[in-house]
């Protein structure tokens, strides 16, 4: 039978394992490093390419989905549409990419990748591929597989957890007084 520990939340006592609340923190401050530090890499190494690390997520998930409405970008991005919108426009003004009649709707507006958008995205994402290889050229091929492994789980579970905030809600109302999304009713 499994041993539990209790730690006291304002106006709560939820126990858990022995443990989990020290691997939890453990863990957390870890993904918070991490997460930094691939901030500032970002910022520093695709910010040189004349776009912005915000436009360059944009380019990828273009990339990546193919053309696409802007609800749906900004889905991706967890950004609002009106922000969306200036980060598409920044990219089609620069050659990135181009607005295009939505092939199911002919009223509405779909976004696509240009060649050119291509280019770059690939360009910027080679060279942070190089410098991840270089960051994992001693870590035998299981643990890579692993690492990798583990670090989707955690996307998947986030984007699950958080995503629903960010896509349902406007950022004015998702937070409740404590700074944290409301449950969803």
């Amino acid at each position: 039978m499994p041993r539990y520990s209790c730690y006291v939340q304002p106006n709560a006592a939820v126990h858990t394992p022995d443990g989990l609340q020290a691997d939890s923190r453990a863990l957390h401050e870890a993904l918070s490093d991490l997460v930094r530090a691939y901030q500032f890499r970002d910022r520093d190494r695709i910010c040189c390419h004349d776009i912005s690390v915000t436009q360059c997520y944009a380019l990828e998930a273009l990339d990546r989905a193919g053309p696409m409405r802007l609800t749906d970008l900004a889905a991706r991005l967890f950004l609002d549409k009106s922000t969306s919108s200036r980060v598409l426009a920044a990219l089609v003004r620069k050659g990135y990419a181009e607005r295009l009649v939505d092939l199911l709707d002919g009223r509405a507006i779909s976004v696509r990748i240009t060649a050119r958008g291509r280019a770059l995205y690939n360009r910027i994402h080679e060279g942070l591929v190089q410098q991840q290889a270089q960051m994992v050229v001693d870590l035998t091929p299981e643990a890579r597989r692993a690492a990798v492994e583990v670090i989707s789980r955690f996307a998947r579970a986030a984007e699950s957890e958080f995503g629903i905030c960010r896509t349902e809600l406007s950022a004015a109302n998702c937070c409740g007084p404590q700074g944290c999304c409301e449950p969803r009713k």
